[in-house]
């Protein structure tokens, strides 16, 4: 019963609507890092998968290079590092920045090889009947890939918007920040707050993730 009055006490409304105030910020990260990184990394993946000689060498190197880091260490070098060289941003910038930065790499990827999983016939029936290069590459090869870039990159937006909580770290006014604040008041308000606060990421997550699997049967 003092478990049960410990939650009680705990989500008060207005405990309630701090949470939901810092999921707001969580989703507006999410939301603009993705339209941004989604833009990005359609334009990457697509330049890689032309093989342009020297472009896609270095969008590679680029891409490589930034995926095998750590994304908390993109996050601390976009708020801290780049101040020193003349950048700031403001806490929320840098973590849409950070955040777009890493996610972009991943999208290419993904983009990349959604176009290469497409037979190279495609690309020739293309240019045969007529089409240039980017006309038959926008009517005939991307849609086709896009159908099969849906899922993926689905997963990777649900990853994102776990990864929002990654820049606590710097003082994003985001749900973990503010649970943290929380249960600050009161050592005991633990478990009630990482309760309700994993409840805010599940129920977002897990529904992106059942358009995932519905994409993913109607594609197969």
């Amino acid at each position: 019963m003092e478990f049960l009055a410990l939650f009680i006490e705990v989500y008060t409304l207005d405990n309630l609507k701090f949470l939901l105030e810092g999921f707001g910020v969580t989703l507006k990260v999410a939301a603009i890092s993705i339209v941004l990184s989604f833009i990005i990394g359609s334009l990457i993946g697509t330049l890689r998968y032309a093989r342009i000689p020297v472009v896609s060498k270095l969008l590679a190197l680029i891409v490589e290079t930034i995926r095998n880091l750590p994304l908390l260490l993109i996050i601390f070098f976009t708020y801290f590092a780049l101040p020193e060289i003349g950048i700031e941003m403001e806490i929320t910038s840098a973590a849409i920045a950070a955040l777009t930065v890493f996610e972009s790499a991943m999208i290419s990827e993904i983009i990349r090889s959604g176009l290469n999983s497409i037979e190279k016939g495609q690309m020739e029936a293309g240019r045969a009947s007529g089409l240039n290069y980017i006309q038959t590459l926008r009517y005939i090869i991307l849609p086709q890939a896009l159908r099969r870039m849906v899922p993926p990159l689905v997963s990777q937006f649900i990853s994102l918007l776990k990864d929002t909580s990654l820049a606590v770290v710097i003082a994003l006014p985001d749900l973990l920040h503010n649970g943290q604040i929380i249960y600050a008041q009161k050592g005991s308000y633990v478990i009630p707050v990482f309760v309700m606060v994993a409840s805010m990421y599940f129920i977002v997550n897990y529904t992106l993730s059942l358009v995932a699997r519905r994409l993913e049967l109607k594609r197969t």
